[in-house]
């Protein structure tokens, strides 16, 4: 499929998420909150992407409907140039158990199993066998600083090392995409620190992040900030243009269409 937005005098980059359009408003008690209205967004591999915005302005919807959290009332979504928007729950289940990796505010860990079940599960969900599992879990927790922690229970660990479980949860099927909701939200200054390393790090080695985050910190680790307001994107702007990307292209080649 050709990409009209891809850089002039080189060869097309296929996008991991291309959204045309996407609308979603919420209906409750009161007038009803029209929180995406329109937006057209390309993210490209190996990006690191930060949305931030006032509290209310649609930015975690707009996370929720690419991640298939929440369906757009209108609009159309690509991930990995397939068309996703009209996937129903089962096929979206299959979908992010082996294509994108979701880290929350607030950790959303199993409470009743230990650090290596929260981990090896979704492993196990997405056709893995219990050794590679296995493997996979006690990789990524050592490379997190949680060796020895696999037996612990959620409500033994700090949040911050609570997070960093959620982001070896994440990161366990390698997937194409991970999606970070304010993901350092209810941390201290330390935990804050500890997640931007750990995902400048991830980023660095060629994974494609798009965060959503009021923290101009955690915003300044992307390659590209884009400012939401209202439902729509009201600016964007490239961070360190000329950079490198760990597969040898240029970064920040994330294109929005207008």
């Amino acid at each position: 499929m050709s990409d009209p937005t891809a850089p002039s005098g080189g060869a097309a980059v296929a996008p991991i998420v291309r959204a045309e359009g996407l609308t979603k408003t919420h209906h409750g008690e009161g007038a009803p909150v029209h929180a995406v209205r329109g937006v057209d967004l390309t993210v490209r591999p190996g990006e690191f992407v930060a949305v931030t915005g006032p509290s209310g302005a649609g930015k975690s919807t707009l996370l929720h409907l690419i991640g298939g959290l929440q369906r757009p009332d209108s609009g159309k979504l690509w991930l990995d140039g397939q068309r996703v928007d009209e996937y129903r729950e089962a096929r979206w289940a299959v979908l992010r158990r082996r294509r994108i990796g979701v880290v929350f505010q607030f950790f959303n860990l199993v409470s009743n199993l230990t650090v290596a079940d929260n981990v090896e599960l979704p492993a196990l969900l997405a056709g893995a066998s219990p050794r590679a599992a296995r493997e996979s879990r006690a990789e990524l927790l050592a490379e997190l600083g949680l060796e020895g922690r696999d037996k612990s229970m959620p409500g033994e660990l700090s949040g911050g090392e609570q997070q960093r479980v959620a982001l070896a949860r994440a990161l366990v099927n390698h997937p194409a995409l991970l999606l970070a909701d304010e993901p350092a939200g209810s941390l201290d200054s330390k935990g804050t620190r500890e997640v931007l390393r750990l995902l400048s790090r991830f980023h660095q080695r060629g994974q494609t992040i798009l965060m959503v985050t009021h923290d101009a910190r955690m915003a300044s680790a992307a390659d590209r900030v884009i400012s939401f307001f209202d439902g729509r994107i009201a600016d964007d702007a490239e961070l360190g243009a000329g950079r490198r990307s760990p597969s040898g292209g240029v970064s920040g080649v994330l294109e929005l269409k207008e």
